[in-house]
Order: structure tokens, then C-alpha cells, then sequence
């Protein structure tokens, strides 16, 4: 089967860094799904193993974690698909990724991919939904339909996670949304999103939420650069209130959340299928509901910059695009 992959770890303009391959069709385990992949989106993650996985020597390390595609078998034990349905996931970093025509994926992180969108739009929408709603039910701890009087700050609204989260903090709680951004193309895209307010990050968030009105927040969402906003955070957050992250941040000084009894929180979407976790099929119940959601109209799909056909050189663009800190929403591709 065609794949896409690395063999060892180089920066994303050389020809090398991502390359076709051919692969054996791998084999689905008892509670496997055999998936013919038709769609994939690109995250942060993506880059971010590229650079510092190294492959075992003679290995290829095949990426992607977003998958829209069609199900063409089924371990012994697989009770909730059958082949032929239309599904999407997220997969888990701990096995190979969704680069490849044919893929395995436990069917418990998998849901039906939302009718209403192609196969592009669906495949956006995986890591970043489950990134986002876990964030806001499981580590913030919110209660659908909860948050009346709360507001919640979104540093880095307008990325894969950011889109989701002021979509879903809309139409699943009563938050204010705030979400940060600093170009008039993805403020414009925070906006239509839903988000109630935005304020620049290229400036202290503390002086951004005063003008925009806001005295201070009682969640904060950073979903990028968080070391270098950790201050005006604190700055910015109520006594009591709470900071939940998902960007690596080696070396924080958690003591300075301690006069305000600030509480941290690390959302990690791939935790549940790296540890096999009891409530691991949450996952794939979550996205059925997002694509529920988005079939009724609710939230829309956050794809907005399409790279063409899956192969390595179209990989290799959507990378670069990511590594440059300025992509909107999600980068698709879709086809082999």
C-alpha cells in the first residue's frame, strides 16, 4: 500500500524529510477496524514528532493522526461497525499513523463521519474536537450547559483547537468566549465562529481584556505559546480560577499560580488510547456527537487550507505551513 513517512528526522525543506513509500497492508487486531483512508488533516503534532521521534534504524515512521475514511475490515471482537461504513478518528501517537491508504485504529476512538461534510471537511474536525472537548468537560470540569456569569479565554483562537473550542464553549455552556487574535483574516474567522470577543496576543492580554470591558476571566484555554503568555495569565485569571494548557512547557514555575489558588490542568487528547483507559470508548462517543453537531447545523467544519492529494510532497507543504505559526483552522488533503 501507498504510505507516506521519514526515515530519519530533517527540517521540512529537504526532500527527504517526508517521503513515498510502499508498505505492507497492515493487519487489524481483535478490536481493530481496517479503515481505506480517504481524507487526513495535518496538526502541530505532526511536525512536532517529525522533528524528535527518531525511527528505529530501517524503519519508516508514518505520520497523521486525523483520518476520514472507509472501513474495509474488522478485528473478531468488533461489534459497533461494519465494512463499508464511513468513519472518522483520531487514532493514538503509540502506533502508526493515518498516512496511508490502509490503516488500523481501535473502534472504540472511532465514530460515523459526519454526513453532511466531504471528505476533507470531516477529516479536520477529529483530534482538534476531542482536544477541545475534553479540555473544556473533562479538565475544566464544566457541566454542558453550564458557565452562566463565567468567561473563558482562548489563547490562540483561531488554530485547529481554537476553532473547535469557541464552537463547542458556544453551543455546549453559557460561557462568555474571549478568544485571542492578532491578523484581521483570523479575527474575522474567531468571529464567525462564534467567539463573543477577541483580543490581540501580540499585546498583554490583561490590557486587551480591559479594553474589550473584561476586568478578568475565570478559564483560561492556551493552546499555544503558553511560557511566553504565563504571566499576563496569571495577570488576567480570577483568584480561584483555572488554566488548562496543551503546549509543552518544560521548566514552569507552577508556585506562581499559588497566591490565587489557580489550578493547572494538562490536556492530552492521545491519554486515554495511550493508557487504554476504562472510559477509552468516550472518545468515539464524543465524536459522534460532534458529528451530530455539525449535521444539525450547530458547528461547522474547521478545514480552510486544502494541499491537494495525500503524498509526501503535499505533506511536506502542509508542514512547513504549520511550522510557520500562521495557519488557520486546519490544513486537509484528501485522495491518494
Amino acid at each position: 500500500m501507498k504510505a507516506i513517512g521519514y526515515r530519519q528526522n530533517l527540517p521540512v525543506e529537504n526532500a527527504e524529510a517526508l517521503e513515498d513509500v510502499e508498505l505492507l497492508t497492515p493487519t487489524p487486531g481483535p478490536r481493530d477496524l481496517l479503515v481505506r483512508v480517504r481524507a487526513v488533516s495535518v496538526n502541530p503534532v505532526d511536525a512536532k514528532i517529525r522533528r524528535d521521534r527518531v525511527p528505529a534504524v530501517g524503519q519508516v515512521e508514518v505520520l497523521g493522526w486525523d483520518a476520514v475514511g472507509i472501513v474495509e475490515g474488522r478485528g473478531a471482537e468488533v461489534a459497533g461497525f461494519k465494512p463499508g461504513d464511513r468513519v472518522y478518528y483520531a487514532g493514538t501517537i503509540n502506533r502508526p499513523g493515518t498516512n496511508s491508504e490502509l490503516h488500523v485504529v481501535d473502534e472504540r476512538i472511532v465514530a460515523l463521519a459526519p454526513a453532511s461534510l466531504d471528505d476533507a471537511q470531516a477529516a479536520a474536525l477529529p483530534l482538534t474536537s476531542i482536544t477541545a472537548y475534553e479540555l473544556l468537560f473533562d479538565r475544566l470540569r464544566l457541566a454542558k450547559g453550564g458557565g452562566v456569569g463565567k468567561k473563558l479565554l482562548i489563547v490562540g483562537g483561531a488554530g485547529g483547537v481554537g476553532s473547535m473550542l469557541i464552537q463547542l464553549a458556544r453551543q455546549l455552556t453559557r460561557l462568555q468566549v474571549i478568544a485571542t487574535a492578532s491578523r484581521p483574516e483570523t479575527r474575522e474567522w474567531c468571529f464567525r465562529l462564534g467567539a463573543h470577543a477577541i483580543i490581540d496576543h501580540s499585546h498583554p492580554l490583561s490590557v486587551g481584556l480591559k479594553a474589550a470591558g473584561v476586568d478578568a476571566v475565570d478559564y483560561v484555554a492556551a493552546l499555544n505559546q503558553t511560557r511566553q503568555h504565563y504571566p499576563e495569565i496569571i495577570e488576567s485569571l480570577t483568584p480561584q480560577g483555572a488554566l488548562a494548557a496543551i503546549d509543552d512547557m518544560a521548566g514552569l514555575d507552577v508556585m506562581k499560580l499559588k497566591s490565587k489558588s489557580i489550578s493547572l490542568h494538562w490536556e492530552l487528547m492521545f491519554t486515554r488510547p495511550l493508557y487504554q483507559t476504562a472510559d477509552l470508548a468516550e472518545q468515539g462517543r464524543l465524536l459522534a456527537e460532534v458529528a451530530q453537531l455539525v449535521d444539525a447545523g450547530r458547528i461547522c467544519t474547521t478545514a480552510h487550507t486544502a494541499m491537494g492529494t495525500i503524498n509526501a510532497r503535499n505533506l511536506r507543504r502542509a508542514h512547513a505551513l504549520i511550522e510557520s505559526g500562521r495557519s488557520q483552522g486546519k490544513v486537509v488533503l484528501a485522495g491518494f
